[in-house]
């Protein structure tokens, strides 16, 4: 498995792993499961993990924990994000979470970007994991908390960097416009960008990826199947498309992008996820998995020779940009 650098860091695999669905995001994992999953992702080279409490309540990172224990500390980068604080909710114990994940909802999500929220978040991170430091911390979600992120957010985030608590710092959203306005304004070293720069949206490329470049802050990227339309060698009738049924002009341009792999002999999702990495700015591909099969296919999809043609293709044909 390749790797890049990252700013204050040392490197990231190309493939990293998401442990949304290792907090039963929709769908109930054991704990074997999860462990195997990082056993194989693992054995196929994978030293990069992602995680947050948002994640079934924490479930997340608790399985990457068990996990990771028994893997030397220094071979592996492990992220973890802060801004949703994890509540004791005793009313609802007996519930359900409401938040898609299949877990018990005895705790509660509370959006916190205070200096006091964020030193809560990390250190309750760290106790799931097991671990004495992140090596990347990231902002989650601040679409609505752009004010207390950008501040005291960052400043605590900062404060952490300098007592050598977390590694590199940053942000990790859905949309790139905001990610682009913390690289302008904040000092941070990394950013996660979900859906915004695939085969089928490269808004990014308008505004994060050139910033990032000038200002040497690293790129993952994150959501490149686009909620699933990406996921599979044949675009369904029944696709996703950010987070919501595919709208048909969404659907056509994802059949063009197919009928180019099908003429090169190039299988979708693998374009999908090294198209992303195509772009110097960008360190990691982040991809979701829940089983083993699910680590070997995304480690072999990263890999695969895809020609150069078929990029020229794509471009030639308006489908991307060159």
């Amino acid at each position: 498995m390749k790797r890049r650098d990252y700013r204050r860091g040392g490197s990231l695999t190309e493939v990293g792993l998401g442990g949304a669905q290792f907090g039963n995001l929709f769908v109930e994992t054991t704990d074997e499961e999860s462990e195997a999953a990082v056993d194989a992702a693992w054995a196929a080279g994978v030293r990069y993990f992602d995680t947050a409490p948002h994640y079934g309540l924490g479930l997340s990172e608790q399985r990457f924990g068990r996990a990771l224990a028994r893997r030397p500390r220094d071979e592996f980068v492990i992220s973890s994000k802060v801004g949703r604080l994890l509540v004791d909710s005793p009313e609802t114990t007996e519930q359900q979470d409401d938040d898609g994940f299949v877990v018990p909802a005895a705790t509660k999500r509370v959006f916190d970007f205070t200096r006091d929220g964020v030193l809560k978040s990390v250190e309750s991170s760290l106790e799931r994991l097991g671990l004495d430091r992140l090596d990347i911390a990231y902002l989650h979600d601040p679409d609505d908390h752009w004010e207390a992120a950008s501040t005291t957010g960052v400043e605590a985030l900062v404060e952490l960097r300098d007592q050598g608590v977390v590694g590199a710092i940053g942000a990790g959203m859905n949309q790139s416009a905001m990610l682009a306005e913390f690289v302008r304004r904040t000092d941070v070293d990394i950013v996660m960008v979900a859906g915004r720069y695939t085969l089928l949206d490269q808004s990014a490329a308008d505004d994060l990826l050139p910033l990032a470049a000038d200002r040497e802050v690293t790129v993952v990227a994150a959501g490149v199947y686009n909620s699933g339309i990406l996921s599979t060698s044949s675009v369904p009738d029944s696709a996703h498309f950010d987070y919501r049924e595919a709208p048909e002009a969404v659907l056509s341009r994802a059949r063009r992008i197919q009928a180019v792999c099908e003429r090169f002999g190039v299988d979708l999702p693998a374009a999908a996820v090294q198209f992303a990495l195509r772009r110097p700015e960008v360190a990691s591909v982040v991809l979701g998995i829940r089983t083993v099969a699910h680590a070997t296919s995304s480690v072999e999809r990263a890999t695969v020779p895809i020609p150069e043609e078929f990029w020229a293709a794509l471009t030639d044909e308006g489908l991307v940009r060159g």
